[in-house]
């Protein structure tokens, strides 16, 4: 595998050959925060997953979910047996708040991603309270019940202090839930998430997997799942599924399955092949060809004036105040966001250093 060179602003491509077999864009596209592309052979499989039920002869795409879990799992660090699968962040958070007791309070994020922390908000009987990122650790307490933060922030790419954070959580009692659909796939979560408390993330950013395709980690059935009631679970949900369409669900898994969402099959069974690609290349080549690019942008932003929001160690790079070019630059073939006044590029391994240097240029005219 060839890897990317070092934070000098050299980048070359990450294995250009597979890359390039798997990914034809046609445009500039820096937009990863948003929806990853999809790679050739997710395509492939769900061209063919969609063909077998127009033929009457529907593949067998449970076992698409079954190999995303586990490699899933596998990137994250963590038991095949912690892992559900689901197809949104704010369900899970939604059953993080539903597990609190009556006056929990939690600690949130200022300005986070929605469905990270709008759930607990629909409870009037708990506590939530926001605060600087930066301030995150130092504001856990005596009497806080959980922390919510996304691992890297949507808006601009800033990236919490996990290590921090676990420290303040573990001195007061607090549980942690991340959200970490802004990391994984370019971010060594090291063990972040296997010692969170509960973690969730979308596939269809990094992981480049299609829409709805979600995974979520829980505690093991000897902690009790951490106290988290199956309130979603269907058939899916059982110990033996098939064995559970009708009437009551008998027994539910005994792994995180139980917290299952009746899975959308064609997009886990491109899935599948999308965290196949993840796994062969390596996060960590990965993450160092995102971090390389994102250098070298940010080093050419210095040279035409611009100031980028501080997030050191992100690919996301935010840029307040161009937020307001990003129509221009999709029409000229540069596809970026516009968050919250900033304008938001994002770096991942099927970019190169002249996907830069054409972003670069365009912002210098």
């Amino acid at each position: 595998m060839e890897t990317t060179g070092s934070r000098t602003g050299q980048s070359p491509d990450l294995a250009p050959t597979l890359v390039r077999s798997e990914f034809a864009p046609r445009t500039t596209y820096l937009n990863s925060a948003s929806t990853g592309l999809l790679p050739a052979r997710a395509v492939t499989a769900m061209h063919e997953g969609a063909l077998s039920v127009a033929r009457g002869r529907p593949a067998d795409m449970f076992a698409d979910v079954e190999a995303a879990r586990a490699a899933f799992a596998r990137l994250v660090g963590v038991p095949v047996g912690r892992v559900a699968a689901g197809a949104s962040v704010a369900v899970y958070s939604g059953l993080v708040a539903a597990a609190l007791p009556e006056g929990a309070e939690v600690l949130t994020v200022e300005g986070d991603f929605s469905s990270t922390v709008n759930p607990f908000h629909m409870r009037a009987d708990l506590k939530v309270r926001a605060v600087p990122l930066e301030r995150l650790a130092e504001s856990v307490r005596p009497g806080t019940d959980l922390v919510a933060v996304s691992v890297a922030q949507s808006a601009d790419g800033r990236i919490a202090d996990l290590d921090a954070l676990r420290a303040a959580a573990r001195a007061h009692g607090a549980r942690v839930y991340l959200d970490a659909s802004q990391a994984t796939g370019w971010m060594d979560l090291g063990d972040h998430v296997a010692t969170a408390d509960f973690t969730a993330s979308v596939a269809f950013k990094w992981l480049t997997c299609p829409r709805g395709v979600a995974f979520f980690v829980a505690p093991e059935e000897a902690e009790g799942f951490g106290g988290l009631r199956p309130l979603l679970a269907g058939w899916v949900a059982g110990e033996r599924p098939w064995d559970s369409c009708y009437g009551p669900v008998e027994e539910l898994a005994h792994s995180a399955r139980r917290f299952d969402e009746s899975p959308a099959l064609l997009a886990y069974a491109g899935a599948r092949h999308s965290l196949e690609l993840i796994e062969d290349l390596g996060v960590a080549a990965i993450g160092a060809h995102d971090l390389a690019l994102a250098d070298r942008f940010r080093a050419g932003l210095a040279a035409l004036g611009h100031e980028p929001v501080p997030a050191p160690g992100s690919p996301v790079v935010a840029v307040p105040g161009l937020g307001a070019r990003q129509p221009e630059l999709s029409a000229a073939g540069i596809e970026v966001s516009d968050r919250a006044g900033n304008l938001r590029v994002a770096f991942h391994f099927y970019n190169t250093a002249a996907d830069v240097d054409r972003l670069l240029a365009a912002l210098s005219g």
